[in-house]
C-alpha cells in the first residue's frame, strides 16, 4: 500500500457510498459517529475522498428510481462533494487489479471491492457501516472507521 499524506497531516479518509449519503443528508449514523470530527477535519484539509464507483452507484440508484435526489444527479453529486469538501479518489491500475484479487475472503460486489481496494491503495481509513466491509477489516486487510 502507498501513503499519500504529508508528515504531520492527518490520515486520508475515504467514504463508503452509504457514509457519503448519510453525510450529505445529515443522518444520525453520521451525526453521532465517533469519527465525525476526524472526517470533518479531513474535509477541511483536503484529505476526504470518494471513490468514483460511489458516484456511479448513486447515479444508478437515481436512474432506477431507488434514490430520490433534490436536483439532477450530476448537479447533486457536485453540490454534495463541494459542501463536504470531498475530493475524487483515483482509479488506478493498482486499484483495479487489487479489487479482483483482494486478500482473504470478501464478497463479490464490484463496487465494494473497488472501494476497499481504493482504501487499501491510499492507506486510507474507510468510513462505513457495511457489515461485510467491517468483517473484512477485522482480518487486518483494510482500515475502517465505523459509523
Amino acid at each position: 500500500m502507498t501513503t499519500d499524506k504529508a508528515p504531520g497531516v492527518g490520515p486520508i479518509v475515504l467514504l463508503d457510498t452509504c457514509a457519503w449519503l448519510w453525510l450529505a443528508y445529515g443522518h444520525d449514523y453520521f451525526a453521532k459517529a465517533a469519527c465525525r470530527p476526524e472526517v470533518e477535519a479531513a474535509g477541511r484539509d483536503g484529505r476526504l475522498l470518494l471513490a468514483p464507483i460511489s458516484m456511479w452507484e448513486v447515479a444508478m440508484k437515481a436512474a432506477k428510481g431507488k434514490l430520490a435526489l433534490a436536483s439532477p444527479t450530476l448537479e447533486w453529486i457536485q453540490l454534495s462533494k463541494r459542501r463536504s469538501r470531498i475530493q475524487d479518489a483515483p482509479i488506478t491500475a493498482e486499484i483495479a487489479v487489487d479489487s479482483v484479487s483482494l486478500p482473504g475472503s470478501f464478497h463479490n460486489d464490484p463496487a465494494d471491492r473497488l472501494i476497499v481496494a481504493t482504501a487499501r491503495s491510499l492507506d486510507a481509513f474507510l468510513v462505513t457501516r457495511d457489515a461485510a466491509i467491517l468483517a473484512y477489516a477485522e482480518g487486518g486487510f483494510v482500515k475502517v472507521w465505523r459509523l
